[in-house]
């Protein structure tokens, strides 16, 4: 895979816990029980896809420029957006789509539970 730090760069951010949900092979990255970012493994446990959420225009935008981002996989292809793990989208902007997407998933929650996620 090319984004090697992608799992320090997310276990970084406040409140993020992961897990492998072996039904499917994916290394998930969750706000307690709400997904915002997965490592899909193939059978080899090797990184085809990074799957994220996006704000539906920007997804479409994306999709639009970078043969490499396509429809969420196996996911709501609106808001949903798949990356190649071995494709050609820039690391800044991986980083900026997966800081969209933890903000994204971090804004459904009450201010309370926003408020003690960041705090822990």
């Amino acid at each position: 895979m090319q984004y090697e730090w992608i799992d320090d760069y997310l276990l970084s951010k406040k409140g993020v816990v992961k897990d492998l949900q072996e039904d499917w092979n994916w290394i998930r990255y969750k706000l307690y029980d709400k997904m915002f970012a997965a490592v899909c493994l193939d059978k080899n446990n090797i990184p085809y896809y990074i799957t994220l959420k996006l704000e539906p225009m920007r997804g479409e935008a994306l999709r639009s420029r970078y043969e490499d981002i396509i429809p969420g996989y196996y996911m709501n292809k609106v808001h949903w957006n798949s990356i190649a793990a071995g494709g050609s989208v820039p690391d800044d902007l991986l980083k900026d789509m997966l800081d969209e997407s933890y903000r994204i998933v971090l804004a459904g929650f009450s201010k309370k539970k926003q408020k003690q996620l960041l705090e822990e």
